[in-house]
């Protein structure tokens, strides 16, 4: 009976439910005027409602300029990862002046927001009481306090995409693959963003054009431009990867 027990046990925690939680601080958000912190929080949480509705994430703004997303296929993490960063790239807000905060914030219109994906287990994850807690959200969340631009007298952007997990190789494979997208996405426009956003909702050119007011000929070179069909294999394969695991 106690053999019994302790397989039934171990069975458990070998198949104990792995999740993908995102966690994105926006670059540079203290330098933002009053009304662009306002407008970025309405956007925010808009996207969020946006993406839960698509994807089933559950997702929370922070103090209007911190993010927090599970993910429950983590599979599909990185295509909810990017569709956040091109979402907040697409956001616009002016710069009218070259006072050292407004040179500050033309870093929110290059880099726009800092995400990691932590991928491993959550003890507890209740989405009507907001409770999310272990190792995912603890990985993901370590990674991004760990180069935090808020308070910095100097701002240096290295990398604004992240993966992390226990696992060493994974790891690896991952941060240089995110290392080439985060030099696409710091070379995209605003309407490059947001081309890319509505694609990565599912969203074909017919549809983005109308969404968008613009020539479908107009949308597919924004496409072609920002890298799309690099940016839709990288998630591919991740989306193969992690539905295996």
């Amino acid at each position: 009976m106690r053999l019994f027990i302790h397989k039934i046990v171990y069975l458990f925690k070998i198949t104990k439910v792995k999740y993908a939680v995102i966690s994105g601080d926006i670059v540079s958000s203290t330098s933002l005027a009053q009304d662009d912190k306002k407008l970025l929080e309405r956007e925010l949480t808009l996207m969020v409602g946006e993406l839960t509705n698509i994807f089933g994430i559950y997702g929370r703004v922070i103090k209007g300029d911190y993010l927090e997303c599970v993910v429950p296929n983590p599979a599909q993490a990185l295509q909810v990862c990017l569709a956040i960063k091109s979402f907040v790239k697409g956001i616009d807000i002016s710069i009218s002046d070259y006072t050292l905060e407004k040179k500050r914030a033309k870093l929110f219109k290059e880099y726009g927001i800092r995400l990691a994906i932590g991928y491993g287990e959550l003890d507890r994850f209740d989405a009507k009481k907001g409770v999310i807690d272990g190792e995912a959200i603890y990985l993901s969340g370590r990674m991004i306090s760990g180069s935090s631009t808020h308070d910095k007298e100097r701002i240096v952007v290295k990398n604004t995409l992240y993966f992390t997990s226990k696992e060493t190789d994974l790891n690896k494979q991952w941060e240089a693959i995110l290392a080439l997208l985060d030099v696409l996405f710091a070379k995209a426009t605003s309407r490059q963003s947001e081309v890319v956003y509505l694609k990565l909702l599912g969203n074909d050119e017919d549809t983005i054009s109308k969404m968008l007011g613009i020539d479908q000929s107009v949308v597919n070179r924004h496409s072609t431009s920002v890298g799309w069909n690099a940016i839709e294999n990288i998630i591919e394969y991740y989306n193969d990867i992690f539905s295996k695991r």
